[in-house]
């Protein structure tokens, strides 16, 4: 039986001559097609050897093989990231891409990588120009400080800020102190000591800036006077770190802001206030707590305020950090600076999504904003209009989350389509995803819900069509 299956394989040059191979030659290359036609055959040869797979004719296991072959080039050479509606009820979905972006910023991005610009040219004088500039006047019309530069993401902001400012405070001693090896302690609260998402860890990035970390006050409680108390001539900065992705409740204490500047002004050390999310809105206006803001950082005068440009601002990936000039002037001159530096892509986004600020139009241009702002009304209609045109499922109350490490535990009330699916949920799920367009959704209590909040108004028929889809997948 075995020998038999052996022999049904096609050759490599066999399947190359199947009609969806052919489709695949006139746009890849030979070699590249080959290869994959060649690894398809080791794999049914381990199959057959493993017992795992079995034709009963050279023209199924030919035809077999050619779809495996078609599968596998559109994986592997099909458009990537590949596109999905979020149906999770979490805004913020790090693993779906985060914050999508509005149509002027992707316009914005799709037409500078498309053609020559201005990004380091300066139309005026005809010499070249600063990629920074603009974005720095646009932070500062945005958030009321003096400049701020724009780099990858809010990771290698925290890093080049700490080496920056460790750098400039010890530079700044001059070649005839003798006081010791330089200013590099900055001082953190021990409940702030954080990790955030993928292993980033404070500790690890101060020490990789060459930052010496002085830790003050408690896990629950820390006092300006913890920090006052820990100022020696070693001491370079005060860093304030937004523990974005928890919470702690009970019986804590956190210094004001204002108060951690006063203890910096009267040493005469910077301030850095790290609020990973960054928000420019009030977000109680959505009955939501109150996220800090990086408008409010800046009025109390912190030096160097850093923040997420794909989080809560509802941006691309990025890390922004905004302060007073003399501050920025020296991390954007740090030799650091150019390896975290920003895509024109990028900052072409971010300054789209600065200007939806500007003109007061986030909430009908940045779609996370379309989406908190969203009344539960207009939810509840749009989750019933799905249950009748799919005509199944239950409509019923539920919360939708913030997620991406902004606003922890928060959650806004939405209405939801619930698809009761038994021991079949996994296979429900699976076959959304599936679907001509993927739709992704959660699963509770062996129930498949699909939150509208996370759902843009236009992809409405995609989810509809994806559940009909998933239906008869299920159910057969």
């Amino acid at each position: 039986m075995t020998e038999s299956a052996y022999r049904s394989l096609p050759s490599v040059d066999a399947l190359l001559q199947t009609d969806e191979v052919a489709v695949l030659l006139r746009d890849f290359s030979h070699d590249a097609v080959t290869t994959l036609a060649r690894d398809v055959l080791s794999n049914a040869r381990a199959a057959i050897k493993g017992g795992g797979m079995a034709v009963s004719s050279d023209q199924l296991a030919s035809d077999q093989l050619a779809a495996q072959i078609v599968e596998r080039a559109d994986r592997a050479w099909g458009p990537w990231p590949n596109s999905v509606v979020n149906a999770t009820g979490v805004v913020l979905h790090t693993n779906l891409g985060r914050a999508p972006l509005s149509a002027g910023a992707a316009t914005a991005a799709a037409a500078s990588a498309s053609i020559y610009s201005d990004l380091e040219f300066d139309l005026t004088t005809g010499k070249r120009g600063s990629r920074n500039a603009h974005i720095s006047d646009l932070l500062s019309q945005v958030t009321g400080a003096e400049a701020g530069i724009a780099v990858n993401n809010n990771a290698s902001g925290v890093l080049l800020t700490l080496a920056a400012v460790v750098g400039g405070a010890s530079a700044s001693r001059g070649s005839g102190d003798t006081g010791g090896p330089g200013r590099a302690e900055v001082i953190v609260s021990r409940g702030e000591a954080v990790e955030i998402g993928g292993g980033f860890r404070i500790p690890d990035v101060m020490r990789q800036s060459g930052a010496k970390l002085v830790e003050v006050g408690t896990t629950n409680r820390t006092y300006a006077s913890d920090y006052e108390s820990a100022v020696t001539p070693g001491t370079a900065a005060i860093l304030k770190v937004h523990p974005s992705n928890f919470t702690v409740e009970g019986f804590t204490h956190v210094p004001e802001l204002a108060e951690l500047v006063l203890v910096g002004n009267e040493h005469g050390i910077p301030v850095i206030n790290d609020l990973g999310s960054g928000c420019l809105v009030d977000t109680r206006k959505y009955g939501l707590d109150q996220e800090p803001m990086v408008q409010e950082s800046i009025s109390d005068g912190v030096a160097l305020t850093l923040f997420s440009g794909d989080k809560l601002l509802g941006g691309p990936q990025a890390g922004l950090i905004a302060g007073e000039k003399r501050w920025v002037d020296l991390v954007s001159k740090h030799p650091l600076a150019r390896a975290v530096r920003i895509d024109k892509m990028t900052l072409s986004a971010i300054a789209a999504t600065l200007i939806s600020y500007l003109k007061g139009a986030h909430e009908s241009e940045i779609p996370i904003w379309t989406m908190i702002s969203a009344s539960e009304p207009e939810l509840a209609i749009r989750a019933e209009n799905w249950r009748v045109k799919i005509g199944e499922g239950v409509v019923e109350s539920g919360r939708s989350a913030i997620g991406g490490g902004s606003l922890p535990g928060q959650t806004l009330p939405t209405t939801l389509l619930a698809i009761e699916a038994g021991d079949k949920a996994d296979a429900f799920a699976a076959s959304l995803r599936k679907s001509p367009v993927a739709v992704v959704a959660r699963i509770e209590n062996d129930r498949v819900l699909l939150d509208p909040r996370t759902v843009l108004p236009d992809q409405d028929f995609a989810v509809i069509e994806a559940v009909v889809f998933a239906l008869g997948q299920t159910t057969r």
